[in-house]
């Protein structure tokens, strides 16, 4: 089971898909996440404090998945071709880390 902390994140991403950062409200993410409005603003502080949450995650999972990849026990080569298939298939899905990767940020995502 996820943390109340990782939860909100989850339901914070999950609501980039639906509408824009400045329509995202707190109190649904809190009640999608099943915690608290107390408990959403003890973990992050802000939605500020949120959506930096949010973009060091995915930050953090790009990485990480990165690293995990190019260790994998093949040629060189062959990693740097599974890494970029991954990034292009996770970037599909995942707007903050397109924009993480791109620069191409816009109005519907949390800034940096």
């Amino acid at each position: 089971m996820p943390t109340a902390r990782e939860a909100l994140l989850d339901a914070a991403l999950a609501a980039l898909a639906h509408r824009p950062w400045s329509a995202v409200r707190m109190a649904d993410l809190a009640a999608t996440a099943r915690v608290s409005r107390q408990t959403l603003y003890n973990e992050f502080g802000s939605k500020e404090g949120l959506a930096r949450a949010l973009v060091r995650r995915e930050a953090d999972a790009y990485l990480q998945g990165v690293r995990r990849l190019l260790a994998a026990p093949a040629p060189p080569e062959r990693n740097l071709v599974v890494v970029a298939e991954w990034i292009v298939t996770r970037t599909a899905t995942r707007p903050v880390l397109r924009a993480l990767l791109t620069g191409a940020w816009s109005e519907r995502l949390p800034a940096p």
